[in-house]
Formats: structure tokens, sequence, C-alpha cells
């Protein structure tokens, strides 16, 4: 069984659109694989541990079966407070084959879901992106959306936390096409923005009053928190999953449209 680190990972310079694209093929094939709720066990409030088990199928040749499972831990005393394991096997014959580090993967493919939401969800003519929770999560999507939408002029509201503002707007600073403001609150971040996302691990509360969002706007809470309020009065509510969200706060009262777009898109 081989083991594969982060560096080997990174070392294959895979692109963001490749990430982009990997996710597209299998959004719209995912009903060929075998893909149960990933399950959520909480030790507290602020810890967890996800494991999500996957098979991947070759409906044209059985030998090419494989399935791997992913272990998502939260530690926020840990550094990093994010940390994920995969291990890859032969569906086929159960040779296991890897045990990876699933960092990089679990960051680019979040990433990558987030924009394939934005292409999906947000008007034709956004321009203005609130941004809260600047890890390495929102880096990744801003790459990714970057890279399949290069020359898009594109209005950037960063919220100010503990100076990742600052890394932030350091790793984009060659981007012309990037224009960044960074805002004090919440209300700043999220009034007159198209699209808001949020890479936030961790809120106790919803974070802004619904007379915050303006009419059109694409939220996308990629861990599914502090936007409970949207629930229940947004017209439209998308999710990747109905087992993944369904017991959250107030999603059993939206009457919500299920799509598989990724994150929920809210």
């Amino acid at each position: 069984m081989k083991i594969v680190t982060f560096d080997d990972i990174k070392k294959l310079n895979i692109s963001p659109q490749t990430c982009y694209e990997w996710v597209d093929e299998m959004i719209v094939n995912k009903d060929s694989v075998l893909l149960p709720t990933k399950i959520n066990m909480k030790l507290s409030e602020t810890i967890f541990c996800n494991v999500m088990p996957c098979i991947l199928k070759d409906n044209a040749r059985i030998s090419n079966w494989y399935g791997g499972v992913k272990v998502v831990t939260r530690y926020p005393e840990r550094n990093p407070g994010l940390d994920s394991k995969l291990l890859l096997f032969n569906a086929v014959n159960g040779e296991f084959l890897a045990f990876m580090d699933a960092n990089w993967i679990t960051v680019m493919r979040t990433g990558a879901v987030a924009v394939h939401s934005i292409v999906q969800f947000a008007k034709k003519d956004f321009t203005t992106i609130g941004m809260m929770g600047l890890g390495n999560t929102a880096r990744a999507t801003l790459l990714v959306l970057t890279s399949i939408m290069p020359d898009k002029e594109l209005y950037i509201k960063l919220l100010k936390y503990k100076g990742q503002e600052l890394i932030f707007l350091e790793r984009f600073s060659s981007y012309p096409n990037l224009h960044f403001i960074c805002v004090d609150n919440e209300k700043q971040l999220i009034m007159d923005s198209d699209i808001v996302i949020s890479a936030v691990t961790y809120v106790s509360e919803d974070i802004c009053k619904d007379e915050y969002f303006r009419e059109g706007v694409l939220v996308i809470p990629i861990h599914t928190r502090g936007f409970t309020n949207c629930d229940l009065f947004f017209d439209k509510v998308y999710a990747d999953d109905y087992g993944h969200v369904h017991h959250f706060k107030n999603f059993h009262l939206c009457g919500c449209n299920m799509a598989r777009s990724g994150n929920k898109a809210t």
C-alpha cells in the first residue's frame, strides 16, 4: 500500500481548471456512483469527525471499480484545525491501494464545487462578491473561479479577521481584473453583493439580518453555518444531497428545491 503525502499531490501541479472539470464530471454522473450520506459524529459543539465512503463504478468494466473512505476531523485547538485523510481501495478484490493525505484534495474539490454553484445559480451579470472565512478554501474558490472566468472584472469584498484579508490580498495581487475592498462587518459584506461566499468553519448563530440580502443574491455557505434564516425567506434553496442537510435548523421548513449542485446554495 502506497503512502501519498500532501507534497506528492501538490507536485502533480493539477490546475484549478482541471479541478473544476473533474467536479463537473462527477456531479453530472453522481447517479453512477455508490455515495451514501456522510456520517457526521459531533464530539462537542466545535469538534467533529466526518466519515465519507464512496465507490466509483465503471459501467463498462466491472474490473475498474474503485472505492475510497475519507475522514475529516475538526479540532479548533489543533494546527491545522481541519485535517483530512483518505483510504483508497480496489472495490473488486478489496485490496487496499493507498493511504493519502486529503487536505489538498478536500480544499480544491470544495472550492471547485462552490464555483460550480456560482456557474449554475448566480445571475449572469454578477460583478460583486462578498467573501468571509478567508483561509485555504476561500482561496481555492477564487483560484477556480478566475481559472474559468479569467477576464471577468470582479469586485470582491473581504471581511477583516485576524489579518487574513492581508494574506488574501497578497495571494491575488497579480490579478488585474480582481478589485478588492476590506470591510469591517457582515452587514457591509453582504449588502449590495451579488454573491456571498462563506468559508467560515464554525459560527454558533446566524450572522446577518434578513434585510441585508439584496434581491437576486446567491449565498454559498460552504460549511452550511450562519445562514439558516435564509431558508425561511429565500425563494430557492439548493443542496447536493438531502441526507446531508435535512436535519439542519430550518431546512425542513423551506419547501426547498433539491439540485445536485454541490454545496448548499441559498
